[in-house]
């Protein structure tokens, strides 16, 4: 964004709240629009983030950690000019009343038309989809809300790999902490990314996580599964994509037949074993193009040759090429 971006009016950022739902939600993406202002004033620049709490019918609201914040109500937040619309998640005791409150029905997707970008952290997906605000589109949630989403609502497109999702005005995150990570997204793409990197970095963050990476690796899907018996085998597989991988060589080193291989590691990992193979190959495959290399090399590296077929499943799971990932994501 160009330096006379920071004069224009405020960004007006509204959270959509309700009794129960989760404070992290909320506060994290929050933290990150006021730190934004922080770094902007430190450069002599007026604040560019205006942030209110919404709900239902404004006053106070007790989040699922009994923390209680004051908010506007939805038809006073119609009434401004709307930058960005989030809706805030929780857990399903406190989402299945939420769902029940008219007033969605009434004012969200009036604010969502108005808004410059709308969107979810978590499981507010869920909110939404009830709504009709997620039909034909991409997003991403929670892991544990990726199913019921995809099953209760067939037109929407769940992205359960992602940590958030952008799909035009529609900006979805996966669960709690991820909506810092897109928050910082939405920073660097308002002002830039040096301000986002200086978010980060106040925020003592680990790093900016990009939306494309996988709400867990293949070894850890594995772990919160099951105490895996697998686990050996999986490290096994890390260290050596570029080996052979098909059902016969892991079932070998297992020790099992093919055909009871094959169903004790979907139960244990939640995948078959050519998903799982294909999905640690392509992690591993974008640590690669992260550093630059070549397509034929990471291609070489992870089990993929040739780059045609290499190509075709990077994009076909990411959808972007390994050429365009490498642009944007390899270090200077």
């Amino acid at each position: 964004m160009t330096e006379t971006a920071y004069f224009l009016p405020m960004h007006h950022v509204a959270f959509v709240v309700y009794p129960g739902f989760e404070l992290l939600d909320m506060s994290g993406p929050a933290s990150v629009f006021t730190s934004a202002n922080r770094s902007l004033a430190l450069s002599r620049k007026p604040p560019f983030y205006a942030v209110d709490l919404v709900s239902a019918a404004g006053g106070p609201v007790t989040s699922s950690s009994r923390v209680t914040v004051e908010t506007r109500s939805l038809e006073e937040c119609a009434r401004k000019a709307l930058g960005t619309l989030l809706v805030a998640g929780a857990e399903r005791e406190y989402l299945l009343p939420a769902l029940a409150e008219p007033a969605w029905a009434t004012w969200l997707p009036k604010l969502a038309g108005k808004a410059q970008r709308f969107g979810s952290v978590c499981s507010g997906a869920i909110i939404l989809a009830r709504l009709g605000l997620l039909d034909g589109h991409r997003v991403a949630t929670h892991w544990d809300a990726c199913r019921p989403l995809a099953a209760a609502f067939p037109t929407v497109a769940v992205d359960s790999d992602s940590l958030y999702v952008v799909d035009g005005r529609l900006w979805t995150s996966a669960g709690v902490t991820t909506g810092i990570d897109m928050a910082l997204a939405m920073v660097a793409r308002d002002l830039s990314a040096d301000i986002a990197g200086e978010v980060a970095k106040r925020l003592v963050l680990y790093a900016r996580r990009p939306g494309y990476q996988s709400q867990f690796s293949p070894l850890l899907r594995a772990q919160v599964k099951a105490d895996s018996p697998f686990a050996e085998l999986i490290a096994w597989i890390l260290a050596n994509l570029d080996a052979p991988l098909d059902v016969p060589v892991l079932a070998d080193r297992a020790g099992l037949s093919e055909r009871t291989f094959h169903r004790k590691f979907g139960a244990a990992t939640g995948q078959t074993p050519a998903r799982f193979v294909e999905t640690a190959r392509l992690d591993g495959a974008r640590m690669l193009l992260c550093r630059g290399l070549s397509l034929k090399s990471v291609a070489a590296e992870v089990g993929l040759s040739p780059a045609t077929r290499f190509t075709e499943a990077f994009e076909r799971r990411f959808g972007v090429s390994p050429r365009l990932f490498r642009q944007m994501h390899a270090d200077p």
